[in-house]
């Protein structure tokens, strides 16, 4: 099975989805925030916006664990470019990325919602979409509503991966 990235800003659902993914198919779990630098995490949590200098290395780490997971990973990973993501698809032939598409509202809501559990600032919500460049006609690619159901979006992942495959 290829390695799959759940991307999209923060707030998403990444984790979730990813862990249930991971679960149901065997794969290894990766949390791509727990890659981040230190001083990543004190800009994040001070509402610090990371530019792409900030992000290289933690690209760096995040394309090493794909190129060294011969069996597949479900990495969780914002990619909100499409520079990393090619960067992330050049370590991983044939890498699959879900798209988690949500409002900036919901995704304000979720972020302010857990900001006790995570470092991630509710303040940078906005300028995390204002970085997504939305992976509208690139390979690989399945866009979800990240507002359906936990179980809908994994069986509609699970379908894609199937019919992927089969190709």
């Amino acid at each position: 099975m290829p390695s799959i990235v759940i991307m999209g800003v923060a707030g998403c659902g990444k984790s979730s989805l990813a862990a249930l993914i991971a679960q149901r198919n065997g794969l290894k779990l990766v949390e791509g925030d727990d890659h981040h630098s230190l001083d990543n995490r004190r800009k994040m949590s001070q509402g610090v916006a990371l530019t792409d200098e900030d992000r290289d290395g933690w690209l760096t780490t995040l394309s090493e664990l794909l190129h060294t997971q011969s069996q597949g990973v479900v990495l969780t990973c914002s990619a909100l470019k499409r520079i990393y993501r090619d960067r992330l698809r050049s370590a991983s032939p044939g890498l699959r990325f879900v798209f988690l598409e949500i409002s900036p509202a919901q995704a304000q809501a979720r972020v302010t919602a857990r900001a006790h559990a995570h470092f991630f600032s509710s303040t940078l919500v906005e300028s995390q979409f204002a970085t997504l460049e939305v992976p509208t006609g690139e390979p690989g690619v399945l866009r979800l509503d990240a507002c359906s159901p936990l179980p809908h979006m994994q069986t509609d992942v699970a379908k894609w991966l199937h019919n992927e495959e089969t190709v």
